[in-house]
């Protein structure tokens, strides 16, 4: 605290914080395997002699089952109930460990499938606005298992993501560490002007903070222009800090936010308490341009944003919406060598679609699914579309996947989801979707024809994430934006067009309408406005904490109950965590010596690049080995339904179908060359191939490597793989905090060096040196290049080991190992 206090604006970041959270949340994607983890330390320390009770949450945890839906049915209206149902069936064996586990662990509070999106759950209904224990009363501190967690700041709550691995440390007791970090202030002037949406803002401002180089840093928005956003605006904008790099994205608590606690139906005594606590303090309200001292300022002016999309592969590529078009068309002329999609010959397709025809269109994901403005306006935009005789084009996925129920009751409430139904957007489910990669299927005769014709099909989507191979493995370009502009987009069907000149359609009578004619008016939306977001709606949602219109999880069966679990040999889902085998507690912090490289990768190097995700291939390493296990094909899943079998998920390592290896240049996909046989095959062979040699491996790559999703499973597989320590200009936040939880060694390059600088192809032997028990966080660590020619290189690297805390993890091979070492010493 005495730290905290004392902080500088531009003082020396070498002081070391350690933050014990209030309180935890779980999304299932991570949750489920931390509760496997958590019982798989309780088991060891039982071995031990310690009671059960040492190994249990020592802070609230709140869940959501909420990344285990798939669109499989769209279009209709009993979609939502198909969905949820097969959701269930697929998703039984993990579902009913989570029942014992609530059992086992009391502390844990669920909300079921169909419940929402667990950031858009902890907004309206987990967040109290302020913690309080034995009458004593202090602000609302959390971690959450996913990286948009931060979307809590917007509510004025302090939280952000932390890998599985980081939040099982927090959840029993232990403090999250961090470097006091820089605080970067945002000077929000003016307001939003007509027409422009909160996604509008929201891509406008990654691009513009992506350039910053927050990773590591806190961001705080200030100015008079905080005021005209709404909590659900702000709460977008915070969703967004690990889209434009930062921890945290941070509103203070104001006026608004009290009355936001009172209209989402929290008691009335915490909201009077939370502004009374936060006016005593000195905290309430936003600061004036000036107020505070910043490590460094940006301004920026709402009244310039304008509409815009982001695409086609990350959230900061930022496009007005007039240039979308000659966007596309440049990309469709430029190499893949330089992110475009020219080919060396030209292939048609044999259906009517063709470069730039849009697949998908999908109102998903927490950031605006559930923000009232952004989806009355689509709901509008629909409306009016079917008035005037529109439909979305025939070959496009239309869903719809609010982030709450309570996103439903008033789209039911207000008449637009009928409206919504007629253009296809009905209701597919209450979680995440297509930005998570659940798109589910395409029609089968799309996707040979897509495929045949090699043709370069897109998505339109209001999430959050449009990484490459992401969204849907057919899919070539997917490009985020507001709820609206994907009801018009799907209408036009085409990316390749200008929405602000060229017409959606022709209307009943045969005339072109265009985006402006269906647009929603300001008075048009405060009308609807009226109906949606009551506390009367909010209260009926979340009537008590098991609240769910799921018919379909009563029936999922509990396991016996007790402090242990019984793991089933035969079981293809659930595998106990090997994380506390004795070959996982060897030390990090020892020299590696006559490695080799498993792959060299470029830039901006995605967990979705890293960590299998979506269907798995019947053909693929995992298929293969469930193939093997006496699993059909029909029957494989996908990798999130068996993130808790460490089988599956190491054999899906580095297998996105489109990651680029530089070891075998013109290929995509998750394949390598083994040294020295040069051999080309894919990654999991040659990582066994190397483990029979018993020789260390380096994963080398350049800058911002591990973007997106808090995966805990792309480090956790990355151990898995044997290899020892990761090279890379630049690291995010989350991934490299992932990596030392896994006793993975993060070095970066020196400042400005580039990973091609080092001219690998591979076939070189590296040595790292300079590492022992004594390692010091920051420290220098030295690189030996052994090239093939006889010569060699000698690097200095950075050790990116940055606390005292992660140097202990490391030393005892990973956070689990560091655990049960000192399970004894666990706050109680």
């Amino acid at each position: 605290m005495l730290a905290l206090t004392n902080w500088q604006p531009n003082a020396l970041r070498q002081t070391e914080l350690s933050f014990t959270v209030g309180r935890i949340v779980l999304n299932c994607a991570a949750g489920i395997p931390l509760l496997g983890d958590l019982t798989a330390l309780r088991a060891a320390t039982r071995q031990e002699g310690l009671p059960a009770t040492f190994i249990t949450p020592k802070v609230p945890v709140d869940m959501a089952l909420d990344h285990t839906l798939s669109v499989d049915y769209h279009g209709t209206r009993d979609a939502l109930r198909l969905n949820m149902a097969l959701e269930v069936e697929r998703n039984e064996e993990r579902f009913a460990f989570v029942k014992w586990a609530l059992d086992a662990y009391p502390s844990v509070r669920l909300l079921p499938p169909g419940s929402g999106i667990l950031h858009q759950l902890n907004l309206e209904y987990f967040a109290p606005g302020l913690l309080s224990q034995d009458d004593v009363y202090y602000p609302d501190t959390l971690v959450g298992t996913d990286s948009h967690t931060g979307m809590i700041a917007g509510l004025g709550s302090l939280g952000w993501g932390v890998g599985g691995i980081e939040a099982l440390a927090a959840l029993l007791g232990l403090p999250v560490t961090l470097c006091m970090p820089d605080v970067i202030g945002v000077n929000l002037t003016g307001r939003l002007p007509p027409g422009a949406t909160a996604t509008d803002l929201v891509l406008q401002l990654t691009a513009r903070l992506r350039q910053l180089d927050l990773v590591g840093k806190f961001v705080e928005f200030h100015g008079e222009g905080v005021s005209g956003l709404s909590i659900p605006d702000r709460a977008t904008l915070a969703n967004m800090a690990p889209e434009y790099g930062a921890t945290v994205g941070y509103f203070p608590v104001d006026a608004q936010t009290v009355a936001f606690l009172r209209q989402t139906g929290r008691r009335e005594e915490m909201a009077r308490a939370t502004e009374s606590y936060y006016r005593l303090q000195g905290c309430f309200g936003e600061q004036s341009a000036g107020a505070i001292d910043y490590t460094a300022t940006e301004v920026f002016d709402l009244t310039t944003v304008e509409p815009c999309v982001a695409g086609p592969r990350r959230p900061q590529d930022y496009i007005p919406l007039p240039r979308l078009r000659s966007s596309f068309n440049k990309l469709m002329q430029a190499s893949p060598a330089t992110g475009g999609y020219a080919r060396e010959t030209q292939r048609s397709s044999e259906n009517e679609i063709s470069d730039g025809t849009i697949v998908i269109a999908a109102i998903t994901s927490c950031t605006n699914t559930a923000n009232p403005g952004l989806m009355l306006a689509a709901g509008l935009v629909a409306r009016k579309a079917v008035t005037l005789g529109l439909r979305a084009s025939p070959w496009v996925k239309t869903s719809l996947a609010p982030g709450s129920r309570v996103v439903g009751k008033y789209l039911a409430d207000t008449g637009l989801q009928s409206d919504l139904d007629q253009l296809g957007f009905a209701t597919v489910g209450y979680g995440c979707t297509t930005c998570f990669g659940a798109s589910g299927p395409l029609d089968a005769r799309l996707e040979q024809s897509i495929t045949l014709g090699d043709v370069v099909t897109c998505a339109v989507l209001s999430g959050n994430r449009n990484f490459e191979g992401r969204i849907h493995p057919s899919v070539r370009a997917a490009y985020l934006m507001s709820p609206p502009l994907v009801v018009a987009f799907a209408i036009a069907g085409r990316i390749d067009i200008d929405m602000t000149a060229d017409p959606l359609g022709e209307g009943t009578n045969g005339s072109p309408i265009y985006l402006k004619d269906v647009w929603p008016t300001s008075d048009e939306l405060a009308a609807v406005a009226q109906l949606a977001g009551t506390p009367e709606q909010y209260l009926s949602v979340y009537s008590d904490s098991q609240a769910s219109d799921n018919p379909f999880w009563d029936k999922v069966p509990s396991e016996c109950p007790g402090t242990d679990y019984t793991w089933r040999a035969e079981s293809t889902y659930l595998r106990e965590p090997p994380f506390l085998a004795h070959a996982f507690r060897a030390s990090g912090l020892r020299p590696i010596t006559s490695a080799r490289a498993l792959l060299v990768l470029g830039d901006h190097i995605t967990t979705d690049h890293i960590s299998p995700i979506g269907a798995i291939p019947s053909d693929s390493s995992a298929g293969r080995y469930l193939r093997g296990l006496g699993v059909r094909s029909t029957e494989f899943n996908n990798y999130g339904s068996r993130r808790m079998n460490h089988e599956v998920m190491v054999r899906g390592m580095f297998s996105n179908a489109r990651l680029r290896n530089h070891m075998t240049p013109g290929r995509e996909g998750g394949v390598t060359v083994h040294q020295p046989s040069g051999e080309i095959m894919d990654v999991h062979a040659a990582a066994e191939r190397y483990v029979q040699t018993n020789t260390a491996l380096i994963v080398f790559a350049g800058a911002q490597y591990g973007t997106g999703s808090a995966r805990d499973w792309a480090a956790k597989g990355t151990r898995l793989l044997g290899v020892r320590a990761v090279v890379a200009a630049s690291f995010e936040r989350i991934h490299r905090s992932n990596l030392v939880g896994m006793g993975i060694l993060p070095c970066e390059l020196p400042a400005g060096m580039c990973m091609n600088a080092l001219g690998l192809d591979g076939s070189e032997v590296f040595d790292l040196l300079d590492i022992d028990a004594e390692a010091q966080p920051g420290q220098s660590v030295t690189l030996i290049i052994h090239r093939s020619d006889g010569s060699q290189d000698c690097i200095t690297l950075t050790l990116r080991l940055e606390t005292r805390s992660e140097i202990d993890y490391v030393r005892a091979g990973g956070i689990m190992p560091f655990m049960f070492s000192h399970a004894k010493c666990l706050p109680n």
